[in-house]
């Protein structure tokens, strides 16, 4: 089954120095480094799964690996706007898709990804150093 929107939004909101915004059309972004910081999760953008019900679209920034592991996935794609700039985000959009353990996996590496590319005083400012 998949994760719905609220079972995202509470898990990325269990995770330190987290903000959260409803942006772009509708989506539940989450942030590292309060409301300046940079996004690691978008929650929206989602289409009808291919089995005719509805699906959230997750995204999520990857690691080199998780690229790979995941660009061709099914119910994966690489994110769209995202992926097409070069950066290795991921959506999971469809069934099978990732499950919610494997998913909460990605979310949380992406979150660190994310705060490892925050400034020295930025991560100090937010308890992360």
């Amino acid at each position: 089954m998949a994760m719905t929107y609220r079972e995202f939004n509470t898990f990325c909101g269990s995770l330190p120095a987290t903000s959260h915004v409803v942006q772009w059309g509708g989506s539940h972004v989450w942030k590292v480094g309060g409301d300046t910081g940079k996004v690691f999760a978008i929650g929206g953008w989602a289409s009808s799964s291919s089995s005719g019900g509805h699906h959230p679209g997750i995204t999520f920034k990857v690691s080199d690996i998780g690229w790979e592991v995941l660009r061709d996935a099914p119910g994966c794609r690489p994110a769209p706007y995202l992926a097409s700039r070069g950066m290795k985000w991921i959506q999971s959009y469809d069934e099978p898709g990732l499950s919610k353990a494997e998913l909460k996996r990605y979310l949380k590496t992406s979150w660190e990804l994310t705060a490892a590319g925050l400034t020295r005083k930025k991560r100090a400012e937010f308890g992360l150093a």
